[in-house]
């Protein structure tokens, strides 16, 4: 079985931290940078992927904002991206 955090590339997660500082000013979008932050320096934390997936599918329209400037960040994502198959 692969490992959820396979798919984690520092310079991504580092890039997409940069860009979203740099663009995405709304503090919704704040609680994802930290666990973005969190996830450059401990990129195998299962946890934190858990985090992230949790925070992201609760930004509701401010999605749209992070694929704006993040566009791969569906790769950072282990499973369904916005959540439509969960039961």
């Amino acid at each position: 079985m692969k490992n959820a955090t396979d798919n984690i590339d520092v310079a991504d997660i580092d890039n997409a931290i940069q860009m979203l500082n740099k663009y995405a000013k709304e503090t919704s979008i704040k609680p994802l940078i930290s666990i973005l932050e969190a996830l450059r320096k401990d990129s195998h934390n299962e946890s934190l992927l858990a985090q992230l997936t949790d925070t992201w599918r609760n930004l509701g329209v401010y999605q749209g904002t992070v694929l704006t400037y993040v566009p791969y960040f569906y790769t950072l994502i282990p499973d369904d991206i916005f959540g439509d198959n969960l039961k």
